[in-house]
């Protein structure tokens, strides 16, 4: 039986402010909280509470039949609880429903699984506990930033204890073979890859509105004939967008909402159920290994990640930035920490880039990428500089393991110690 996993993917960046090369040493906040506070209640107004709205409806009406997946990175939750606690309810609600399947990702939406496999580490972890604190539920399937996706990060996502990820379907990873199935891991059998349906997927996403567009207008009976036609060995359709889909790049009046609305219905009319990804890894083996040797994404033609690390201005920004990663961890100031998970979202990057855009895009706040990278290492300079001044570059990166080291037997010496008085107190 053919089955549906629908993914959604929220994170809204953290948006910097003008940040003057004078301000350098005089100035440590970096925020635009004007534009923050309204791209989170427009988003909130315009996408995100209709949208969640709809999806309970469609879940309660279709008496559990409707099931979907999401991830919301750590960041966009912050932001939310700042400027739209609305939003956490209605994401609370849906949990409650048991139909929704949290997914895992970094806590920053960051590229740190390519530049920084500890700070990944921690992130992937952080995002988790988040989730869990928040929800209540624990995530089991991983869904890295924009989909970025390699044979070594599946193996350092799987050292965490993931079983599923999820990824793009894109050509340099599946040649010939079809998307509709489960894969695995090349070396580690037990990791299960679902890959997303490029074409399915944007027909939503891209093509929906675009009345120029040969299968103009969409709509759910064709779209689930399209899934019914196909082979009758496929069965798994992972259909897997931005948040923002439904609402910002597809306005309500393009009839979005109206066609999401119709899917239920004529996808249990023809015998489609519903699933989450953690349903797929159990109920599926996997039909054969995929090899993914350098990293790829789910933007842009190449489906690589030259959108964030394609030119110099890039690369400088990124190897400056991650080059703090083990004094940042080593140190406890809070603003400090939290301005490195900040500077870390992947859109920052994005904003520097001199490729064309094939994405919507819904905060153009730079003049040219060269604005984008002026403005950023304004900001990174400051922020190196307070860095430097809780561990000065003068300490070399031995003594700064042998720092990490000793602190992290202290810290598994005090879980030990607190373990043992918890016992003690039980009795």
């Amino acid at each position: 039986m053919k089955t549906i996993c629908f993914y959604f993917q929220l994170h809204v960046p953290m948006m910097l402010r003008r940040y003057r090369f004078l301000e350098i040493d005089q100035d440590h906040y970096y925020y635009d909280d004007f534009a923050n506070e309204a791209n989170v209640q427009r988003l909130a107004k315009t996408s995100i509470l209709p949208l969640n709205l709809l999806l309970l409806e469609l879940i309660r009406t279709s008496r559990g039949k409707f099931k979907i997946a999401l991830s919301i990175s750590g960041v966009s939750i912050e932001l939310f609880e700042q400027f739209a606690p609305e939003v956490m309810e209605s994401f609370s609600e849906l949990a409650k429903t048991g139909n929704v399947e949290f997914i895992a990702e970094t806590y920053a939406h960051s590229l740190s699984s390519m530049f920084d496999p500890d700070e990944f580490t921690q992130q992937v972890q952080q995002h988790s506990n988040t989730i869990f604190e928040l929800f209540g539920i624990r995530p089991t399937t991983f869904c890295n930033t924009e989909m970025i996706y390699s044979d070594e990060i599946g193996e350092m996502i799987y050292n965490l204890g993931f079983k599923t990820i999820l990824t793009e379907g894109a050509k340099q990873l599946l040649g010939w073979k079809s998307p509709n199935f489960l894969y695995g891991h090349a070396v580690i059998p037990d990791l299960k890859i679902l890959v997303r349906n490029m074409r399915l997927s944007d027909d939503i996403g891209f093509r929906f509105s675009n009345n120029s567009w040969s299968d103009f207008p969409l709509t759910a009976e064709k779209f689930m004939g399209w899934i019914k036609s196909t082979d009758a060995s496929e069965q798994i359709f992972n259909i897997c967008m931005g948040y923002q889909t439904f609402g910002e790049r597809q306005k309500p009046e393009s009839g979005i909402f109206e066609f999401l609305k119709a899917i239920p219905f004529h996808a249990l009319a023809n015998r489609i159920t519903f699933s989450t990804p953690s349903e797929i890894a159990q109920k599926f083996n996997p039909i054969s290994p995929i090899t993914v040797i350098y990293p790829h994404s789910w933007s842009g033609e190449e489906k690589d990640v030259s959108h964030w690390t394609g030119n110099i201005m890039q690369t400088e920004a990124l190897q400056k930035l991650y080059a703090l990663g083990e004094r940042v961890r080593l140190c406890s100031d809070r603003s400090i920490k939290r301005d490195w998970l900040c500077l870390q979202g992947s859109e920052n990057f994005h904003f520097m880039t001199t490729k064309p855009w094939n994405s919507f895009v819904i905060w153009p706040q730079y003049e040219s990428p060269y604005d984008a990278f002026t403005n950023y290492m304004n900001i990174l300079s400051d922020f190196i500089h307070r860095v430097k001044e809780e561990y000065p570059s003068s300490i070399d990166n031995e003594e700064l393991n042998a720092l990490l080291t000793t602190i992290y037997n202290q810290e598994i010496k005090i879980a030990k110690l607190e373990s043992q008085l918890g016992y003690n107190n039980n009795e």
